[in-house]
């Protein structure tokens, strides 16, 4: 994203594994690749879960590769729900846990839905909508067989919920949402709105965070957007991070457009 002030496409490698990647500024610390940033993290999150956490963490990052998401889309957008989730559960680590997975499966029912209608470049019609709009129940049905992460089913279930009640499977509103998926919900507009797609570029993080802010109340819950704006350093991090090193990755290559 080159409109981001601190993108920078010039080598450094990675002082955890030693990859190749895009420098970063100098008050971040040594340089690390998104992964291992991210590794931690994760680990963190997801100590005391019942889930076997590799098989997830594989499963999560094969659905992102299948939808050409951006990097490490599902791992990022799970660590950081769970740093928004810390100011409501603070040293409840189970409930953490089941936030962790209910964000990182949070696609995970898009595995029954065709390529000719996830992947397409053009807006789906009526058809294709009716088709897309199973995958949060299909998830929450894929969970459900597994014993222990209701909690996260039920995230994966109201991941598109909006909170005014625009949103589906279910036209839930307000606090019938369950919290993890209105703070997921935050997280995954700001990665979805800095990243590239096809047809236009990755917005800056400050064009994004304008875009949240003036969503409050309608499409987000006002209590996670001020939890958004509390931990604006660590998720400015977090796009600068994934920014550097997807322009690092392009530097040799034209932009992409519109297919």
């Amino acid at each position: 994203m080159n409109d981001s002030p601190t993108s920078t496409t010039s080598a450094a490698t990675c002082s955890c594994c030693g990859a190749f990647i895009a420098s970063q500024p100098p008050e971040t610390g040594d340089p690390l690749c998104e992964r291992c940033f991210l590794e931690p993290l994760a680990a963190q999150c997801s100590s005391c879960g019942d889930l076997n956490a590799g098989f997830a963490e594989a499963l999560a990052e094969a659905l992102d590769l299948r939808e050409h998401e951006t990097g490490l889309h599902s791992r990022r957008v799970a660590c950081h729900t769970v740093v928004l989730a810390k100011h409501s559960f603070p040293h409840d680590e189970r409930r953490l846990a089941q936030i962790y997975w209910g964000a990182l499966l949070h696609d995970i029912g898009k595995i029954g839905v065709p390529d000719r209608i996830l992947l397409k470049n053009g807006p789906l019609d009526d058809d294709e909508w009716a088709v897309m709009r199973r995958h949060p129940d299909d998830g929450h049905h894929l969970l459900s067989h597994l014993a222990g992460v209701e909690d996260a089913a039920e995230i994966v279930r109201c991941h598109e919920e909006h909170f005014d009640g625009t949103g589906y499977p279910r036209g839930l509103r307000g606090e019938a949402i369950p919290l993890g998926a209105r703070l997921f919900a935050v997280i995954d507009a700001l990665d979805a709105m800095t990243s590239d797609r096809p047809y236009r570029k990755g917005l800056s993080f400050d064009v994004a965070k304008a875009e949240i802010v003036r969503l409050r109340g309608s499409q987000f819950d006002p209590v996670a957007v001020r939890l958004f704006l509390d931990e604006e350093p660590a998720l400015r991090r977090m796009v600068e991070l994934k920014c550097s090193e997807a322009d690092f990755g392009r530097a040799d290559r034209p932009s992409p457009g519109r297919a």
